[in-house]
């Protein structure tokens, strides 16, 4: 018997009106059977702030990114996880994007409607004035709230919108869905210039055609002589699918660990070739598609975790993190098409020797080498930034070089930014990045940044240049700002006459133990360590807190205290 399916019809309409651009964007998407039953439908209006030059840019960026992201978070997720993580990782990068600009004019800000209709419910995610009806059985009833601020009769000002803080407020809704019912989503050009009456009477005329509706709102909105961008989608649920009596989540959590395999054993039509690596936390396996013959390695959890509810939703969120990055400089997630009876993912084979047997077989490199190699996974982390995403435990082991290219392979202790932390038991089990590599601030509990990847980066290629690493075996101990503090950088051309003054500089200024005094981008730190920097052409021209931290905080705490004794001596004196 076939299971019944979710089925919807659409329809839309954007136009810039008299203005000269459109700042509007609108986006539907209707996946495929299995996507259908794990994440629904998803219609999502966005209006860019007329008031900020990238306006346009950040209602597609909404729009897209939303579309792309809903649908690549894992099935463990519920609608409403998923859509805030979404919305709250394309909020903190569109209110990144604006903060970049000293014109305040260039802000990223746009309103954000979205629908989503799974099995027999409908969920709605809003910020801003853009709005969203539902028609049911001859009645319009508005399912949204206008976040605006009236000023005066004429003038309006948005209260909440994507990208305009850090902190995203967004508005839920869940409500049943019931055969017939139809969606209707407008952008202020459309609903702030006609009655109630002309668009309820627009949606009973043409209820029946929804792309003759959504251009006969549009019509009618231009004729009222909207001034603005005129957008409106339509959705109507023609059937509903089987309702789900499990949370996917329940189901994930219930798929089994797989045993420990090893070659010839087979696994949902993937056979094992062989064990790459095994560790207290997961396996690597080399395995084959008995029917494409295509090669990938899956990772599986470790059984010693099967009863640890966080650790399983850690280990999914990999994937899911793995699935957003595309970079030739990173490994790809391969999607698995068949249903799975065990809890693992797969990824792109690459067949190569990791950097770290690279130092141990070659080290010190050829400078022309390191410097290109280090190129290569600034390529990649960059593709992990522009998601917001924080590798955090950038490291040799987890670069691997295949024909002189290199990938980074491993999602392990990534951060997200929107993303909570996760709540579970195994958050605080899992280090966030190897105590040799990582920087300061994880272990010093400070805000972590695009910085702290740098910091690990340079480590690695302060290693690749020497062999040796930048502040000895008492970098692994140190474990508060006293003993990063006490700290002794030895300068990279001590180990290896062939580097430069002014490339170990670079080294120094990657490998700062406050954040605030690396570089502010990989760019940056890619020019220094390919051009001579004058400033680093002469080492004493250097401040005294890079080139002697202690010595500088000695001299700080001395005149503090100086300073004390002095108005002491004043206040029993005078």
């Amino acid at each position: 018997m076939k299971t019944k399916q979710l089925s919807v019809e659409t329809g839309q309409k954007s136009i810039a009106g008299v203005k000269p651009h459109n700042e509007d964007c609108i986006g539907i998407h209707l996946p495929g059977a299995a996507e259908l039953l794990s994440k629904g439908v998803a219609m999502v209006v966005a209006d860019g702030v007329s008031a900020s030059d990238a306006g346009k840019e950040a209602s597609e960026a909404c729009v897209r990114g939303f579309l792309s992201d809903y649908f690549s978070t894992p099935e463990s997720w519920s609608v409403k996880q998923s859509a805030h993580k979404v919305l709250e990782s394309l909020n903190s990068w569109l209110y990144g994007l604006g903060q970049s600009y000293i014109d305040a004019q260039k802000g990223y800000v746009t309103t954000c409607s979205a629908l989503i209709i799974k099995s027999h419910s409908a969920h709605i995610f809003h910020v801003g004035d853009s709005r969203i009806y539902r028609w049911r059985k001859g009645e319009c009833e508005q399912l949204t709230h206008d976040h605006v601020v009236k000023m005066s009769k004429d003038t309006m000002y948005l209260a909440r919108a994507m990208g305009i803080g850090f902190n995203l407020e967004v508005d839920y809704l869940k409500l049943n869905v019931e055969e017939g019912d139809l969606f209707i989503s407008t952008t202020d050009g459309i609903h702030d210039w006609m009655s109630r009456s002309q668009l309820t009477g627009l949606i009973d005329t043409h209820q029946e055609d929804l792309d003759l509706l959504c251009e006969s709102l549009v019509a009618q909105a231009k004729a009222n002589e909207s001034t603005d961008n005129m957008s409106c989608q339509a959705l109507r649920v023609k059937s509903l699918g089987e309702e789900q009596q499990d949370d996917v989540l329940t189901r994930m959590m219930n798929l089994p660990f797989p045993p420990d395999m090893s070659p010839g054993m087979k696994i949902d039509g993937w056979e094992i070739l062989k064990q790459i690596h095994a560790s207290s936390r997961s396996q690597l396996y080399h395995v084959e598609d008995m029917d494409s013959g295509l090669q990938c390695v899956m990772k599986t959890p470790s059984i010693h975790f099967q009863d640890d509810a966080g650790y399983v939703e850690r280990f999914v969120m990999e994937a899911w993190v793995g699935s957003r990055i595309s970079s030739p400089h990173v490994v790809e997630v391969v999607s698995n098409s068949r249903e799975r009876r065990f809890l693992y993912y797969l990824v792109e084979l690459v067949e190569g020797e990791t950097l770290m047997k690279r130092i141990e077989k070659g080290a010190p490199l050829e400078i022309s080498e390191a410097v290109s190699l280090t190129g290569q996974i600034v390529k990649g982390l960059r593709a992990f930034h522009r998601r917001e995403t924080l590798h955090q435990d950038l490291k040799p082991d987890n670069v691997v070089i295949c024909d002189g290219v290199a990938k980074i392979v491993d999602f392990g202790s990534v951060f997200v930014a929107g993303v909570d932390e996760i709540s579970r038991t195994a958050g605080e089990d899992i280090p966030l990045g190897t105590l040799e590599y990582s920087a300061p601030e994880y272990r010093l509990n400070r805000p972590r940044s695009e910085r702290s990847d740098q910091f690990s980066l340079a480590m690695m290629v302060y290693e690749m240049l020497t062999g040796k690493v930048p502040f000895g075996d008492a970098y692994q101990k140190a474990m508060s700002q006293k003993q990063f503090g006490a700290l002794s950088y030895t300068p990279a051309f001590t180990h290896n006459s062939q580097v430069p003054i002014w490339m170990d500089g670079a080294l120094r200024k990657a490998l700062q133990i406050n954040a605030e005094g690396r570089y502010e981008s990989f760019s940056e730190f890619l020019n220094d360590l390919t051009y001579p920097n004058e400033a680093f052409l002469n080492p004493q021209t250097k401040p005294l807190l890079e080139r002697n931290p202690l010595l500088f905080w000695k001299g700080v705490s001395g005149a503090l205290l100086l300073t004390q004794v002095t108005i002491l001596i004043f206040w029993l004196t005078g």
